[in-house]
């Protein structure tokens, strides 16, 4: 929108129900609503999008990161619309599709491609049998979509069986298509991509390359450009590879060709897949060649010839992206979500943002935010100026991986750029987030008693400043944040205050609320806050990072958690359950999976925690939440007992 607002050319947003109050909606033109929130009754009905540009009059369409960005179906309607669709054809969008397809295709232009079986209609027995002869470990991949869903890494030959029929299930959820395939899995690899631009003039450039080798779930979370890995030989190879992939299906507009590189092996380098659409790291690109990969796409669909050839691209200076997800990497990167009650995003770097304050972040689609891109001559100066803007970043009403960032970019691998797909995961073991400081234990009990102020008191006793007869009683808030859970005691008024933290010393108070911003005094020390509230949960920023507390009463003991070891198994986040392993009273193993849980777009197995007899609490189909109980586990009796 920024860019077609730069271009004069009005913009058109559709929406479901759950993005009615959507960033991109208020920004826009107009807006047309097409359905439910369930992407399958609005952003994935071809009909409705076709209809809503009808409506609107619109002339093209551009058809964003994901849903039917890559939907062969979505740009041959564009076609018979005559809409114009700003992708490639729908030939090139087919071709590419289907990583079998594409890898023969791009095979006969002398593009290598990684060692592996890639037929259609492949059964798990051929598979199976396949993977014998390619080598352990192999990487089980769909044949369509993309975006990590339905890969697996698989290196026990026992774990392959199970890990197609989950890959295929959550194929077919994703992309409607469960057909898989199976290919070498390179050793310490690293992602390159190639961006491409192609007009319909037969000019195909390349713009560089970004390294994407910082992933979890085979989702990236770190991009950069250039790459720290390759020379400028090898950059000129892979980018000549890369634009002979585009013309080997007559591509055209905006594109990227990713790559697998060996760590051991810079100069050699594998095709893996082409994404036929602007990709969400695009902006690291833009920044070092000062080309804007939208407007050339909106230039290229009006028929335009590229303004550039090869020879007038040069990558200058270094930029790296970091992208804010709605997820808790201290629990394995479950999704999070929530009513975002304050939001606090950097300046004097690039933001990408579908954040505003009341925005709720529910399980719907992708747990991605925003993104902060940061520019610098180099890449050291670009790693740290990144690092003081997440430092700046916050999220209230939502928890994120901001702090899990910042722990990945001062990691000496990633300052070094030491890269590999696996070095996220190999790190994610050492991180742990940063314990509650007492300054916010003391801001958010302090925030509350603000709150219950009254502001024209009928009488002393309704003023909450402890005051009696006799020794004062203090206002007690008992809160949970991280590993810590604390009495916080306040006496006197707001502007003059006793304060302690469980049984450590008084420190003198002083603190002013205006809204969400909060002026704390403790002992003569100044702190700036952001701090919000939502129930019972109390969001706190300070200059150091963001801290979420809970004020809790004494916990109960439920008579079943005292009984022999008997477990729950509870929902980590709000989604919906998508199969059910056992059947009500079955005897399981620990270990065991019992229930799969599907929440913005991806799935997580849950599994028993100890050997017992199963109660299920929920069905396929269900709709739960955060800690709903889904089934529990009767713990089988020992022989001693």
């Amino acid at each position: 929108m920024r860019t077609l607002r730069a271009l004069g050319i009005r913009t058109v947003a559709v929406y479901s129900d759950a993005d009615q109050n959507a960033r991109h909606v208020d920004e826009a033109d107009t807006a047309v609503h097409i359905g439910p929130s369930a992407a399958r009754e609005s952003y994935l009905r071809i009909d409705k999008i076709i209809e809503a540009a009808k409506r609107a009059g619109a002339d093209a369409i551009h058809p964003g990161y994901g849903f039917l960005s890559e939907n062969t179906a979505f740009a041959a309607a564009c076609a018979d619309n005559d809409i114009a669709f700003l992708g490639p054809s729908a030939h090139a969008i087919e071709v590419m599709g289907d990583k079998i397809t594409a890898k023969n295709a791009v095979a006969e232009f002398g593009v290598p491609v990684v060692p592996g079986i890639a037929e259609p209609g492949l059964s798990d027995d051929a598979l199976i049998a396949a993977a014998v002869d390619i080598g352990y470990p192999v990487l089980v991949k769909p044949s369509a979509g993309g975006g990590g869903k339905g890969m697996r890494k698989v290196t026990d030959p026992a774990e392959l069986p199970e890990a197609l029929r989950s890959a295929r299930r959550e194929a077919a959820s994703a992309f409607g298509d469960d057909t898989l395939f199976i290919e070498r899995f390179v050793t310490r690899p690293r992602h390159i991509e190639v961006q491409v631009l192609a007009d319909k003039h037969g000019n195909v450039v390349h713009l560089g390359e970004r390294e994407c080798s910082l992933q979890r779930r085979h989702q990236k979370v770190i991009e950069e450009a250039p790459s720290p890995l390759l020379d400028a030989a090898t950059r000129a190879r892979i980018g000549e590879a890369a634009c002979n992939t585009a013309r080997s299906v007559d591509y055209t507009g905006a594109g990227t060709v990713e790559f697998i590189v060996s760590a051991d092996k810079p100069d050699e380098f594998f095709f893996m897949e082409m994404n036929t659409r602007l990709q969400v790291e695009h902006p690291v690109t833009e920044c070092v060649t000062g080309i804007d990969l939208v407007e050339w796409q909106v230039r290229v669909a009006a028929g335009e010839p590229l303004a550039f050839a090869q020879s007038d691209i040069t990558m200058s200076g270094h930029s790296i992206e970091a992208r804010v997800y709605a997820e808790d990497p201290g629990r394995g990167f479950l999704p999070t979500g929530g009513t975002v009650l304050a939001l606090q995003e950097p300046r004097g770097v690039r933001v990408d943002s579908g954040l505003i304050v009341g925005t709720v972040v529910g399980s719907d689609y992708d747990p991605m935010l925003s993104k902060v891109i940061s520019y610098a001559d180099d890449r050291e100066a670009a790693l740290d100026k990144l690092d003081r803007a997440l430092g700046t970043t916050a999220v209230h009403g939502v928890g994120t991986n901001v702090e899990f960032l910042r722990f990945l970019l001062a990691d000496p691998d990633v300052q070094a750029g030491r890269l590999d797909t696996d070095l996220l995961d190999r790190r994610l073991p050492d991180y742990a987030p940063a314990p509650v400081p007492d300054v916010v234990f003391i801001a958010a009990a302090a925030f509350r008693w603000v709150r219950h102020w009254p502001t024209r008191p009928n009488s002393l006793w309704e003023v909450p400043n402890g005051w009696r007869p006799g020794e004062h009683v203090p206002y007690r808030v008992r809160l949970t944040g991280g590993d810590r859970t604390e009495i916080v005691n306040l006496v006197g008024s707001p502007l003059n205050a006793q304060a302690s933290v469980g049984e450590g010393p008084e420190s003198s108070l002083r603190i002013v609320v205006d809204g969400t911003e909060c002026a704390l005094t403790l002992d003569g020390q100044r702190f700036t806050l952001t701090v919000s509230e939502d129930h019972h949960h109390v969001w706190v920023t300070t200059e150091d990072g963001t801290w979420s507390v809970q004020v809790v009463r004494e916990a109960s003991v439920r008579q079943h958690e005292a009984h022999r070891g008997d477990a729950d198994i509870t929902s980590p986040m709000p989604g919906s359950v998508i199969a059910v392993h056992v059947a009500n009273g079955d005897d399981v193993a620990a270990g065991a999976p019992v229930v799969v849980v599907e929440a913005m777009k991806m799935e997580h197995t849950l599994t028993s925690p100890v050997d017992g007899t199963v109660i299920l609490h929920a069905a396929p189909g269900d709709q739960v939440t955060v800690d709903q109980l889904l089934a529990r586990i009767t713990a089988a009796e020992t022989p001693q007992e």
